[in-house]
């Protein structure tokens, strides 16, 4: 019976690494916002120093995980192999649902997720013991650490609105005092801004990275809490006058150094802190294994109570985490999905939007145009005026426009600074915050009040937000739900189930990361037009040529598709292809989205090729829509239990979809090898397939007049015929525009 628990511990050390890879993914967010958002150093250079603050904060990580051990429920009220069911649920969840989350690109708590994956495997665990022993299930309160999870359900709430608030005043009262033309206002106060920074992100890694590192004694770290206030006044002192030698002699940008050292340290104390969550509670199933072992009592007798006292962890995993956690770092492309949410939401800038909008965003949206018209009407208009000239933005020239950052070095300092800020608080007065509540929160007070997000640009920033909030408080549900159906199940189906979950925990991370990368590819196969690129008439050719042939290769696929599977009468092929068909829908849309972007990038000789461009995506999204509304009118005929078209009809649609895919792979051909002259070829032909079409349009009336019983039937057909009809035309004044602006640009070289 033994060998199951060895089982359990080889899975849950597996599940570590794997939960170290997700984690970091995830938590990249925490400490690169800011200084990947800003550019004020190279992407290496932060890259180093988030690695050094990673290694640094994992290798002098404290010691003890008690989170894992003791803080969420109660171990001397369960047995040992009670307490391994309860690990391995809990790993096992933890691994799944932050690859779920990093593989949407949002980023999730890895505090509040092992925290309610704890309560949840030990609830349900609880729930068991007491329905075995036949007592009440009001004593699940013994089992229960309440006090705790109480303390961290409060700490949620208040980190998100604090640090959303704060961060938006903070920012909001800098930005009055620098502009946006800081340049100026940072050689008067910068040593003072630095001072303060400085002070603030020291303090920061004192009380919340140093706090954990077990070598530091009890003394040196009570001299810290009993004497801040000199602490952080000597700490003042020192560093502006550090930062007024590095800003007169070394000639350093003092904003740069505030990211640098800021992102040292929230990396230090991502590693330091949320370490426990990842490898936690493999250990405290370690530690729980040389109780059992050492004890000799059997499995199911032996009470957990030795868990309640302390114990360290051994150096060389400490160190072994550490690296693994640098290595994801480098090469996770899920950690820089996570990282591109955050700056894509807080960007100062325009460009394409990540979420849709929604209810909630929209009503928050409009009720604060209101406020805002409403405050405008009490404030003095010169006070208004001066309040807007210190929100001028500055006017980046065209050529600089590739390199310009989502925000500037001010409002990545202010991240930095008041996120620090905010956690040594918390930490101090042993609140339970998460770094991913407070640094992400505070990015987006501080986009907020810097007037990132416009008319133009709020109801999606702010879909965004209640997206990635909405998330965390999901992720405590899904979290205590899934670790405590998990644990029923290993405690009722012991090796069996153990070996399945594991099976089905590797074959859903396999198929995570291969969706990701199918994604990823999808994602650069787009074209995505920024007010930085300069669009030369060869460029819009090639572009326009690959964008028609990559819609009309989807269109192809999807009409042939939904024929076949309309004459089988295949609901759940024929739901796959409306699905297909939207994400389709979703590229044009995109392309047509893209239409401002693309008029302000051209090339000043090429500004006619703009109605070229319009007209185009004008005619691919009537192409598109034809299809679409050719796959839903098919599929809800089906899913509508109608009846099947019948044979000739079918092999009347089998016949134009023959037709079709001759038509479309001739023009996908054509665009995909930039042959261009057979252009002429295909439009000539187009009169004969739209004739056939019109005939096929007689033939049914003629059996409605003599044969046709069934209107659901006529009604499909006709819908198909006619929106097919539609489809060629447009395909053919794609072609016809594209072989107009192609000679025209021809004779123009």
């Amino acid at each position: 019976m033994d060998n199951i628990y060895i089982i359990m511990l080889v899975a849950l050390f597996a599940l570590a690494i794997t939960d170290l890879v997700v984690g970091v993914s995830n938590d990249a967010v925490n400490f690169l916002n800011s200084a990947i958002g800003s550019k004020a150093i190279s992407m290496r250079t932060i890259m180093i120093v988030a690695s050094i603050g990673v290694a640094v904060g994992a290798i002098f990580s404290s010691g003890l995980m008690e989170v894992a051990r003791k803080g969420i429920f109660l171990p001397g009220m369960f047995y040992f192999d009670e307490i391994m069911v309860i690990f391995t649920a809990v790993m096992l969840t933890d691994v799944l649902l932050l690859d779920f989350f990093n593989s949407l690109g949002l980023p999730t708590s890895t505090t509040v997720s092992i925290v309610f994956e704890l309560l949840g495997a030990a609830v349900a665990m609880g729930f068991i013991k007491i329905y075995q022993s036949d007592d009440s299930f009001a004593l699940i309160y013994q089992y229960i650490n309440t006090e705790k999870a109480t303390e961290i359900i409060v700490g949620i709430l208040l980190s998100v609105v604090i640090a959303f608030s704060i961060g938006a005043l903070v920012q909001y009262l800098s930005r009055v005092v620098f502009t946006f033309k800081y340049e100026k206002k940072i050689k008067l106060f910068g040593a003072l801004f630095g001072g303060v920074s400085m002070t603030a992100i020291t303090y920061f890694i004192l009380i919340k990275g140093m706090k954990t590192i077990s070598f530091i004694s009890d003394d040196i770290k009570a001299y810290i809490n009993e004497n801040t206030l000199i602490i952080i006044g000597i700490s003042f002192v020192i560093w502006a006058l550090i930062s007024q030698v590095l800003m007169k002699v070394f000639k350093i940008d003092i904003l740069k150094a505030i990211i640098v050292v800021g992102t040292f340290a929230l990396a230090l104390a991502f590693a330091g802190n949320d370490l426990v969550n990842f490898i936690g509670v493999p250990i405290a199933a370690w530690q729980s294994y040389d109780i059992y072992i050492s004890s000799g009592i059997p499995a199911n007798e032996l009470i957990m109570s030795g868990l309640a006292g302390s114990v360290e962890t051994p150096e060389f995993l400490l160190i072994l985490a550490g690296a693994i956690m640098v290595i994801t770092l480098w090469f996770s492309s899920k950690a820089r999905s996570v990282v591109d949410t955050g700056v894509n939401l807080s960007r100062q800038g325009e460009g394409v939007e990540k979420f849709s909008p929604n209810f909630l965003s929209r009503t928050i949206v409009r009720y604060s145009v209101l406020l805002g018209a409403a405050l405008e009407t009490v404030i003095p208009k010169k006070v208004q005026e001066t309040i807007d000239s210190k929100f001028e933005k500055v006017e980046i020239p065209k050529s600089k426009k590739l390199e310009a950052p989502a925000f500037d070095m001010v409002r990545a300092s202010i991240n930095l600074v008041v996120a620090s800020i905010l956690i040594s608080i918390g930490t101090n007065l042993k609140l339970p915050l998460s770094t991913t509540y407070v640094t992400f929160m505070v990015a987006m007070g501080t986009s907020l009040a810097d007037r990132a997000w416009d008319r133009e640009s709020a109801v999606y920033r702010v879909a965004g937000v209640v997206n990635v909030v909405g998330g965390w408080f999901v992720t405590a549900i899904v979290a205590f739900i899934a670790a405590a159906v998990f644990s029923s199940i290993l405690y009722f189906g012991g090796l069996v189930a153990l070996v399945l979950l594991i099976i089905l925990a590797v074959a859903l991370i396999v198929r995570s990361a291969m969706a990701h990368k199918k994604k990823v590819r999808e994602e650069k196969a787009v074209k995505h037009y920024n007010l930085s690129d300069i669009i030369t008439i060869n460029e819009i050719t090639n572009d326009t040529s690959n964008n028609i042939s990559s819609v009309l290769s989807g269109i192809n696929k999807s009409y042939s598709g939904v024929v076949t599977n309309l004459g089988y009468h295949d609901l759940s092929k024929l739901k796959k292809e409306n699905k297909r068909v939207g994400k389709l829908v979703k590229e044009v849309d995109e392309l047509k989205g893209n239409i401002f972007y693309f008029i302000k990038s051209l090339d000043d000789n090429n500004i006619g090729a703009s109605q070229f461009y319009i007209h185009i995506a004008d005619h691919l999204h009537d192409m598109v829509h034809s299809t679409k509304t050719i796959t839903n009118n098919s599929y809800n005929h089906v899913n509508n239990n109608h009846k099947n078209l019948k044979f000739n009809q079918i092999r009347e649609l089998k016949g134009i979809d023959k037709k079709m895919q001759v038509l479309f792979d001739d023009i996908t051909n054509t665009f995909d090898s930039h042959s261009f002259e057979r252009i002429n070829v295909i439009i000539d032909d187009k009169q004969e397939l739209l004739n056939h079409v019109s005939d096929l349009i007689q033939k049914q009336i003629t059996r409605i007049r003599t044969s046709e019983t069934s209107p659901k039937n006529t009604k499909l057909y006709f819908g198909i015929l006619l929106e097919t009809k539609d489809l060629i035309v447009s395909t053919m004044n794609l072609l016809q525009l594209f072989q107009e602006f192609y000679n025209d640009a021809r004779r123009t070289l």
